[in-house]
């Protein structure tokens, strides 16, 4: 919209450009099987949520998930390092 006016590029009027919605290269967020399952970078969002368990890297040392901390914050009772979600 190079006025201001809602005309879209070129005056053809809204959602003409390359950046419109609906078919098309790059036109909008990509959809498909269980794309809402995926994490910002399209992995798997297995280390979210409330629930589960943080778990030692090095050891392998198990720990109760505390809701609100993350698991990498935590550290581990036996050896110090820092935990990861399971």
């Amino acid at each position: 919209m190079p006025r201001g006016d809602g005309t879209g590029p070129e005056g053809k009027g809204a959602a003409t450009g390359r950046g419109k919605r609906g078919g098309g290269q790059g036109a909008g967020r990509a959809t498909g099987t269980g794309s809402s399952r995926l994490g910002r970078m399209g992995g798997t969002r297995a280390g979210t949520g409330p629930g589960g368990q943080c778990v030692c890297p090095s050891c392998g040392a198990i720990a109760a998930h505390k809701i609100g901390a993350p698991c990498y914050q935590a550290r581990c009772p036996s050896c110090g390092t820092a935990m990861v979600k399971k």
